[in-house]
């Protein structure tokens, strides 16, 4: 009787961890791909004061490995945020960047809005 009880429980654990293995080999890990409107957004944001620090790093702060020229302009922001971020001043109603930074990144801003542009008139054609 204790040999059959055994053996209950030590199928239906395999049974169990036996499914929770395959379930996790067919369940793919979520991916999170940051496009250039969600680039657009947070400058926007920063520009117009309403950022903060966690989103600009949220959406800036990681790598973009599938378009290359994506990964320039998320660069060039990162540095921009290196020499004129002012993180500080946010809690006290301030802006992310310093003047001159913000002006950086209004000119970053407008090359992408205008790339996007470009890319929508060609898939038109």
């Amino acid at each position: 009787m204790a040999l059959g009880l055994y053996l209950v429980v030590v199928l239906i654990c395999l049974l169990v961890v036996g499914g929770t293995v395959g379930l996790l080999m067919m369940v793919r890990t979520p991916r999170y791909r940051t496009e250039p409107s969600h680039l657009l957004q947070v400058f926007d944001r920063v520009l117009a004061g309403q950022a903060t620090e966690s989103e600009w790093h949220a959406t800036v702060g990681y790598p973009i490995r599938h378009d290359a020229y994506l990964e320039g302009v998320r660069r060039k922001a990162q540095q921009i945020m290196d020499e004129h971020g002012r993180p500080w001043q946010v809690a006290q109603g301030g802006s992310l960047l310093s003047r001159s930074g913000r002006e950086e990144l209004g000119v970053l801003r407008d090359e992408l809005a205008s790339r996007m542009i470009d890319k929508e008139g060609k898939r038109e054609f």
